[in-house]
């Protein structure tokens, strides 16, 4: 056997936790970092879509509301993916795992997005794992509290973020887990559970999101500033130009008014001098010197 046609062994370079084996076959071995023997993967039979619906209202409005800011805002100068219900295949010939909403930096969409093998984010493809995962527990068999945690933990997602909206698990609606060296989930507290390396924060909103009153999982920035979305900065705006308009008008107003004052007060002097110079000619008709 040729060194070329050799299997790796990833323990004796000293790589073994920098990339993992996606798929192997006799001597051909694919690993989600570098591809040491490259070979042809059906697509087609990937589950891309399933026409699963989502399960509850908050649910779908909460990833809406965690996905939109990230686009109407100049918060990074990265390039990211961020979406949601989307299936990440992280080993081959093992089933995804769709994660209500996942941000991974230094990745774009494929541009060719309606082919079958970019439907979804195929971790061989891309190269890495997302930075974060975010899910939304809806009851207590979803697993997102220790199946889908191990299973996040062995693909390197740096943040686990889990929105528990019902209580159904933890004490507090937002819970947020950091990745340790040994692959663990440890939670974390800091001030609005701000993530450097991600340079995105999280906080917990009472609010109105699309005619719903809820407290909200929202992004913010390391003060606690939340990231809008684009409904709320055309509202912003839209409220600030009324009120721009209506300043003009009531300053156009004041000026008609004013001028209107003036004018006034001008036919007023007028007719006093009017009056004036009658009383001072009828004086004179009967012979008194009105300037006298």
């Amino acid at each position: 056997m040729s060194t070329m046609n050799k299997p790796i062994d990833l323990k004796e370079l000293g790589f073994q936790d920098e990339y993992k084996l996606v798929y192997e076959e006799g001597s051909k071995q694919v690993y989600a970092h570098t591809t040491y023997y490259e070979i042809d993967i059906d697509h087609d039979q990937l589950i891309t879509e399933d026409d699963t619906p989502v399960d509850n209202i908050f649910s779908e409005k909460e990833q809406r509301l965690l996905i939109d800011p990230l686009h109407a805002n100049k918060w990074t100068d990265r390039d990211f993916l961020a979406s949601s219900n989307v299936a990440i295949y992280h080993t081959f010939k093992q089933p995804p795992v769709v994660p209500d909403m996942f941000l991974s930096f230094d990745v774009k969409a494929p541009e060719e997005w309606f082919e079958k093998k970019n439907r979804c984010y195929l971790m061989w493809v891309f190269g890495k794992a997302p930075e974060l995962v975010v899910e939304v527990i809806s009851n207590k068999i979803g697993g997102e509290a220790d199946q889908k945690m191990k299973i996040y933990g062995q693909m390197g997602v740096t943040y686990y973020i889990l929105v528990d909206p019902y209580l159904e698990i933890y004490e507090d609606r937002l819970n947020v887990f950091k990745l340790t060296s040994e692959r663990k989930y440890e939670r974390v507290h800091y001030p609005n559970f701000y993530m450097p390396e991600i340079q995105l924060g999280i906080l917990l909103w009472e609010g109105l999101f699309e005619r719903h009153q809820a407290p909200w999982a929202r992004w913010c920035d390391k003060e606690g500033n939340m990231l809008k979305t684009g409904a709320e900065m055309t509202t912003e705006l839209t409220e600030s130009l009324d009120h721009e308009r209506q300043e003009k008008e009531d300053a156009l107003l004041m000026l008609a008014m004013e001028k209107q004052k003036a004018e006034a007060e001008k036919q007023k002097a007028q007719l006093e001098k009017e009056r004036a110079d009658k009383l001072a000619a009828l004086l004179r008709e009967l012979g008194v010197n009105p300037d006298e």
